[in-house]
């Protein structure tokens, strides 16, 4: 697991989320690319998170679940 990956416990599921730059790395999409997917809401719900931080994060599983 790289340091820009985090796990957040939802009850006993685990779901993986990923900073924008990492998921950047590994989807293919540009780092402005997934923002403004983000914020126009074209990926829907379930997928973007906010870190305490308040670094955006990405869910995996919920970008799987809308592919």
């Amino acid at each position: 697991m790289s340091y820009e990956c985090f796990a957040l416990e939802n009850g006993n599921k685990m779901l993986q989320l990923k900073t924008v730059k990492q998921f950047s790395k590994e989807s293919g999409y540009s780092e402005k690319a997934i923002r403004i997917k983000l914020d126009k809401g074209v990926w829907g719900t379930g997928i973007k998170f906010k870190a305490p931080d308040g670094r955006v994060l990405i869910s995996m599983e919920g970008f799987e679940r809308w592919v």
